[in-house]
């Protein structure tokens, strides 16, 4: 399982560090010690669901001896009063991991809701979504996460992860594209493809030229990317990127390219509602899972 990863374990760590500080106090003060209790997390709107696997990681840190049931799949569309998870033990811990644990389940839901709204424009196309490096500081594995829920791929995870030329490198090589490209395919491993950004036809054809594999269209028009696609067809991968929006993300794919990037999806992404509700229970219950 994906959050056996020691990044993603290390992240609920400082998570529930941050929110407890020294100790959750008013917990501490007001619960009788003992007490049991049912919780479920319900959502409030609708949306896509994504982050349950991170919601038990903060259970099991909280308090292992917590029974955790899942009412929902990462990936399900729920709606308003829909109960996605329920869990019972003590009362005290369940009211400790309760905002930690829920951030979680909001924000990632909002990565998976905003990026399904893309997919589904692109439904009926070849074109596939990507995401990008905007993302949250130390939240982008689980951000990445959500956007495949949400039925995307993910570009790179981080600066290891391929080769992107953009304008920022290319402005340290006095605007010699050629000189840029041939250098990193000289020096890639043989199995990585050179991806460069382009924005004019010109840059297009010398970046061809230079043994470019892959081009990220920056901020083109329709126009101007149908025309790249008619020059371009069985060259290169074309990627378009730029301000995207679900229905532009459309216009794109008919233009005929290969993939559809936007950081919107993460770092515009709206998060989602859910909440915590707590029953108390006798003692003898708190370790049978209800159905």
């Amino acid at each position: 399982m994906w959050t056996n990863q020691p990044l993603v374990r290390r992240i609920v760590e400082l998570a529930l560090e941050e929110d407890l500080g020294t100790g959750d106090l008013t917990t501490d003060l007001s619960i009788p010690e003992g007490a049991t209790a049912r919780a479920e997390v319900v959502a409030k709107e609708p949306c896509v669901l994504a982050g349950l696997p991170v919601a038990r990681e903060v259970i099991r840190q909280v308090d292992p001896d917590l029974v955790v049931q899942d009412l929902a799949a990462d990936g399900d569309p729920v709606e308003p009063g829909q109960a996605v998870l329920r869990a019972s033990g003590r009362a005290a811990s369940l009211l400790t991991a309760e905002r930690t644990l829920l951030n979680f389940v909001m924000r990632l839901s909002g990565v998976a809701t905003a990026t399904r709204e893309f997919a589904k424009a692109l439904e009926g196309t070849q074109t596939t979504l990507l995401d990008t490096r905007k993302t949250t500081p130390g939240l982008r594995v689980l951000e990445k996460y959500a956007v495949r829920v949400g039925g995307a791929r993910n570009h790179r995870m981080n600066l290891a992860g391929g080769v992107l030329i953009k304008n920022n490198h290319l402005a340290l090589w006095g605007a010699d594209l050629k000189a840029a490209i041939r250098r990193a395919r000289r020096e890639a491993p043989a199995l990585t493809r050179v991806e460069v950004e382009v924005r004019t036809m010109e840059e297009v054809r010398r970046a061809i030229e230079a043994g470019a594999e892959m081009l990220l269209l920056d901020h083109m028009t329709v126009e101007q990317v149908a025309e790249v696609v008619a020059y371009c067809r069985w060259k290169v991968t074309l990627e378009v990127s730029g301000d995207m929006t679900p229905a532009k993300a459309r216009e794109m794919a008919l233009a005929g390219v290969d993939f559809v990037s936007a950081g919107s999806i993460t770092h515009q992404a709206r998060w989602r509602d859910f909440s915590m509700t707590l029953t108390p229970l006798p003692q003898a219950a708190a370790d049978v899972p209800t159905s």
